[in-house]
This record gives C-alpha cells, sequence and structure tokens, in this order.
C-alpha cells in the first residue's frame, strides 16, 4: 500500500492483521443498524403531482418517467421553475419494500435517466426486492432543463497542456467559453450547482412520498451524495458513495491533485513493466521504461504517430495514457502499441482519445464553476502550470492550467463544508486514476459516521461495478440490504488476476452491466 501524505482515518498499519479475515470472508461484524425509514406503497405515489409515463429502454422496456418542477432559485422557491426527469422501476418485492434508492453516475455532466435498467442488471436480487430504483438527470444535464452553451471544439476541449507561446489562446478560448454561457443563460447559470442538485434529490424524495432517502452515488455522485448528507442529515438512510471525492478540495485543488498521484503512479507502473520486461519488451530497469515512455513523447513531438485513425503529439500520449497508468497491464498494452506504431506497424488497442460532447463540457464547468470561487488573474494559472510541468511532468501543467472557472461569475452561496457523522459507506480503490487515495481519505475525515472499504492495490475508477473485489461488493450489498456498516474502516483485496489482466476498463461504463449476483 502506498505511503500517505494523511493517514486513513482508523487504518493504521497494525491494523492490517486483524482485517485479514475480512480479505475474503464475511462481511466485518456490524454496527448498529439504523431503524429503516417506513417505505410508501408505491401506488400512492401517484397523487403528488408526478405523472408517469412509459420510456422505454432496451435495459429496461418497463421504465417510466416523469417530470418534477423544482425551483431554479430555492431561496426563492415562488420564482422560475426548471425541470428535473426522474424515471422508476419499481421494487420486486412489495412485502420486502422499505424505500427509493437514488442512482448519479458522476461527472458533473453525467445523465442518469436509463439507470435503473442497468443497475437492475448489476444489483443482487436481496436490493432489487426492497429498493424502488431511481434514475434522474441532474439540473442541466440531459432531459433536466439543459445546459447547452454552444460551443465550437476547441471551446469544448477540457484538458490543454501548458505551453508559454499558446497559454494566450488557451486563455481566449477559456473567457469565450464562460461569456458564451454567460449569455445564453444570465443570472440563472449560478444556480446550476451541487447545493442545488441536492436540494432537486429531496425534492424528488418529497414527490416519491418517501420520508428518507437511499442513494448510490459514483465519483463526482459522491460528492453530490456528501453535500445531500450535510443539508439534510436527518432525511439521509443508506448512503453508498464508490470513488470518492474530497469535498475540502472542491474544485480547483481535486483538478491539481491529478499531478502528483499521476507521477506516483508512474514510476509504479515503471516497477511493474521492468519486471515483465520479457512479456512487454519495455525495458529491463524501471529507468529503462520510463525512457521508452518519454522517448515516444519526444519522437511524437517532432512527428505525431498515427494509430487506428487517430493522431498522437507529445501532449496527447501524455493526457491518454494518464488514467492507465493507474492499471499497470493497461498502461504496458497501450504504450506496447504506441511503440509499434511509431515503427510503422499497424496497431490495435492504442489509448482511446474521445473528442468531448459540447453538452457534456458545458454541464461539467457550470457545476464545477458554480460550486467553488476560482482565482481570476490569468497569470496565476500560467505560473502555477509552468511550475507543476517541471515537478509533474506527466500532467502537471494540464492539471494546473486555465478554464473558464477564471471568467465565471462569483457563486450564489458559499461552497458546502461538509462535516457530519451520516452512516454512510465508501468504497474506494488505492490507485484510482480519477479521485486519487487522498480524496477518499479526505472524505471519511470529512464524514465521520461513515466507513471506508478500501482495495487495497485495488486499480482503476469504479469499485462496485468493476467487480474486481468481490470483497468490497459484499460490504456494499449487506449495507444496502441489512443497513449494517462493517465494525471499522476495512480493508479489502483484489479478486486473483486482476491486476495481470490486460482486458481492465480504465474506468467502468456508468454501472454498465455485468452477471447479475444472486
Amino acid at each position: 500500500m502506498q505511503l500517505r501524505r494523511r493517514p486513513l482515518p482508523l487504518i493504521a498499519v497494525g491494523v492490517l492483521a486483524m482485517l485479514t479475515p475480512l480479505l475474503g470472508g464475511a462481511p466485518a461484524s456490524a454496527a448498529p443498524a439504523a431503524p429503516a425509514a417506513p417505505a410508501t406503497p408505491a401506488a400512492e405515489q401517484e397523487p403528488r403531482g408526478l405523472h408517469w409515463r412509459d420510456c422505454p429502454t432496451a435495459a429496461a422496456p418497463d421504465l417510466r418517467c416523469a417530470t418534477l418542477k423544482v425551483p431554479l432559485d430555492y431561496k426563492n422557491p415562488r420564482g422560475k421553475k426548471i425541470d428535473v426527469e426522474i424515471s422508476r422501476i419499481p421494487a420486486t418485492d412489495p412485502a420486502l419494500r422499505r424505500g427509493v434508492l437514488l442512482f448519479n453516475p458522476g461527472g458533473p455532466g453525467g445523465p442518469g435517466l436509463d439507470l435503473p435498467g442497468a443497475a437492475r442488471e448489476l444489483l443482487p436480487k436481496a436490493v432489487l426486492d426492497r429498493y424502488d430504483l431511481i434514475g434522474f438527470d441532474p439540473r442541466g444535464i440531459g432531459q433536466s432543463t439543459p445546459v447547452s452553451c454552444g460551443l465550437t471544439p476547441d471551446e469544448a476541449g477540457i484538458e490543454r497542456p501548458y505551453k508559454k507561446e499558446t497559454f494566450a489562446r488557451d486563455t481566449a478560448l477559456a473567457r469565450s467559453f464562460a461569456e458564451k454561457c454567460r449569455t445564453r443563460f444570465g443570472a440563472g447559470l449560478k444556480h446550476f450547482n451541487t447545493r442545488n442538485t441536492a436540494r432537486d434529490m429531496d425534492s424528488i424524495r418529497a414527490a416519491l412520498g418517501e420520508k428518507k432517502l437511499n442513494y448510490f452515488g459514483i465519483s463526482y455522485g459522491t460528492y453530490l451524495g456528501a453535500v445531500y448528507t450535510q443539508l439534510f442529515p436527518d432525511r439521509s438512510d443508506r448512503i453508498l458513495l464508490d470513488s470518492a471525492v474530497d469535498p475540502a478540495r472542491v474544485w480547483q485543488e481535486d483538478f491539481r491533485l491529478w499531478a502528483p498521484e499521476t507521477e506516483k503512479a508512474f514510476h509504479r507502473w515503471t516497477r511493474w513493466a521492468a519486471e515483465r520486461h520479457a512479456r512487454y519488451g519495455l525495458g529491463r530497469t524501471p529507468k529503462a521504461v520510463a525512457d521508452t515512455f518519454w522517448d515516444l513523447v519526444r519522437r511524437a513531438e517532432r512527428k505525431p504517430i498515427e494509430a487506428e485513425g487517430r493522431r498522437y503529439d507529445g501532449d496527447t500520449i501524455r493526457s491518454s495514457m494518464r488514467p492507465a497508468f493507474f492499471i499497470r497491464a493497461k498502461a504496458s498494452e497501450y504504450l506496447v502499441a504506441l511503440k509499434e506504431a511509431a515503427a510503422g506497424k499497424p496497431v490495435t488497442g492504442a489509448p482511446p482519445v474521445h473528442p468531448v460532447p459540447e453538452d457534456f463540457a458545458s454541464a461539467l464547468w457550470t457545476v464545477t464553476c458554480g460550486d467553488a470561487d476560482w482565482p481570476t488573474d490569468p497569470k496565476s494559472y500560467a505560473r502555477r502550470a509552468a511550475r507543476d510541468k517541471v515537478r509533474y511532468p506527466v500532467f502537471g501543467d494540464f492539471a494546473s492550467n486555465i478554464t473558464p472557472c477564471a471568467f465565471w461569475d462569483r457563486v450564489a452561496e458559499p461552497t458546502t463544508k461538509v462535516d457530519n457523522r451520516v452512516g454512510a459507506l465508501i468504497l474506494h480503490n488505492e490507485w484510482d486514476s480519477q479521485t486519487p487515495l487522498p480524496d477518499a481519505t479526505g472524505l471519511r475525515e470529512a464524514m465521520k459516521g461513515a466507513r471506508l472499504v478500501l482495495v487495497d492495490e485495488g486499480e482503476g475508477h469504479g469499485v462496485y461495478d468493476s467487480g474486481a473485489s468481490s470483497c468490497a461488493v459484499r460490504h456494499a450489498d449487506t449495507y444496502l440490504v441489512t443497513g449494517r456498516l462493517p465494525a471499522q474502516d476495512t480493508l479489502c483485496r483484489p479478486d486473483p488476476g486482476v491486476a495481470e489482466n490486460p482486458e481492465r476498463r480504465i474506468g467502468p461504463p456508468l454501472l454498465a452491466p455485468r452477471t447479475a449476483r444472486g
């Protein structure tokens, strides 16, 4: 396990021996369960202003949807209303039903309306028996009064390397992004933020006739869930948070966290790949493996590498490889493909390069800039990005470069400080590419009644959906079914063979189905 700047709250080195039986056995002895919230039968929910209609998907031909009107600004509840679109699949056993389970897939910018169908393929029967599965598109996203700023592809680009000669252009693109959003949405734009999305969640709870809310949030969805627990602690029931965000880092410092954590993952990967030189041929020592990578970056700077119809310059290699370094087998496969492509060979399996959809970029920065005030002086970004490019060469300049938030209006209300004792369950991989380990320890420190299930040497983004640690999944299932938390923060291990599998995803599709557990 990697060393941490901040200690994991309840897991000390000496505790590992006590946790050993948990690494493949039953869930830990349970803390006392919170009393179940009285459930309201589905038939009694219809009169509360929701008009349900069929909205079938391939995964859920029985999915039903409804539109909920909520205030744009909750401080002015009689003012302008916006739409929040919700969906539902009823619990499969009315006799066992205990409430609703609401999902958020992350982002910010991820739509969630179709998640109940995907979740039904993922969750065990015991969970499906007990909960109506509820999806929703958060405000500003998908079918819920979307925020779309009319961006060009250049403006919508999220990750930009810092270069002195291109910084003025980067600044102009960031400024144009903010101005286009402001022109389209005016002062109302500042109300598309996480605090109001959490309030929308509570409006969904009330509209469904439930006294408490059960929730499953992934990635950004963990921050959304944490904010909900802070605003509505007495209405928070079973809160499952997978791949945590540290609420104290929102948002600039959370983005910058990618730089030092990627360096750690990079050096860990070079050691692993060197030990497997016979398989990958990337170098017999960690230094040789690192040299192979940086030689390709420099070569691509002189002449971009073509692979599978994609063009890789040095910056593209750094940004596309960054999340892969957290999954060592995947990074090795990607670099082999790039190395062969540079030699003129036809290849498959080069790192993906995805254009950013305009609506996703609009929603991402609207929420990110609306949650916290960012520095407004472009020169401060240039100084920090130039410094971080030297200090953290793989990704430091990307993580610190200027964003549209430099030109955003001031936030509508202060950033939420999370500090509560709600009994949530946090799942996290030690080597998570998108929400690195300090994010998990930070959220655990903020949520003092929670428990953290950490997958020791777990790789990639997303624990439950990847199914790479059956130990972690058992803890989550037990919590959703019984409400019991582990007695203390807990270590799990990945299942045998996971680390050597190059077919592992870098990050899971949002609640992608896999074989359902019974």
